[in-house]
């Protein structure tokens, strides 16, 4: 399917996890154990993208976006007649985000999907322009109603979708079946613990029933694996 025939955008994942599949420690701290080769790497698709996905527990954790700073892929990007920064999206169905922390000074666009219930947080004077666009989401059985949201930001002209996490958010959008790639940083350390947030979490498949990937590419560099894989429709 080409991306103009698509109902939604090209959705890729790309997250770095431990060997032993954590993207963070038991903590829920900020996981900073990529490389710089694999912050570059991160900023890459970043530059690829027209819009980045992330939950508020990530957005919580670092309190900050990951901009392109890199000169070559700002030029690339205004080039081919994008915004220097792509749309960064935070995903709270409770609205409950600290205005505070400093993703909201990033010189950035910003936009929020919420529930009407985590609107009313952003309809005051003081944080009523915190964010561009607030889109608003269904739910069913408590769950966000993924596939009209992609929809929706297909028509406001996002093409490509990069979701960074977290686990949660990754795990809602394979249950809907809407993960088209990914592309996973495996780092040379073991987290451990119950507690530690895994690759998807929130969501369970019996093995028959499981997402099937395919492997399209895997280059080692240092101690880290960085692999490409599409999700087989």
């Amino acid at each position: 399917m080409t991306s103009s025939s698509r109902p939604r955008p090209l959705t890729t994942v790309v997250l770095a996890i431990s060997l032993d599949g954590k993207i963070a420690d038991f903590s829920g701290a900020a996981a900073r154990f990529g490389s710089q080769k694999d912050k570059a790497h991160l900023e890459k698709h970043i530059a690829q993208a027209d819009a980045v996905l992330f939950g508020a527990n990530t957005l919580r954790a670092y309190g900050t976006t990951l901009p392109i700073t890199n000169p070559t892929l700002l030029e690339q990007r205004q080039k081919a007649g994008k915004p220097e920064q792509p749309v960064h999206i935070v995903c709270s169905p409770s609205g409950a985000i600290d205005p505070n922390l400093r993703f909201f000074q990033q010189p950035i666009p910003r936009w929020l999907i919420t529930t009407p219930s985590g609107q009313k947080r952003w309809q005051t004077e003081a944080v009523a322009s915190c964010f561009a666009q607030v889109l608003l989401a269904n739910t069913m059985d408590g769950q966000l109603v993924w596939l009209p949201l992609l929809q929706s930001l297909k028509h406001k002209g996002i093409q490509q979708l990069l979701i960074t996490g977290g686990s949660q958010l990754v795990g809602s959008l394979f249950a809907a079946q809407l993960i088209d790639e990914l592309w996973i940083t495996i780092c040379p350390l073991l987290l451990g613990g119950d507690s530690a947030a895994c690759l998807i979490s929130g969501v369970s498949f019996l093995a028959e029933a499981a997402p099937r990937l395919s492997l399209q590419s895997l280059q080692s560099q240092e101690d880290e694996v960085f692999l490409h894989y599409r999700v087989n429709v």
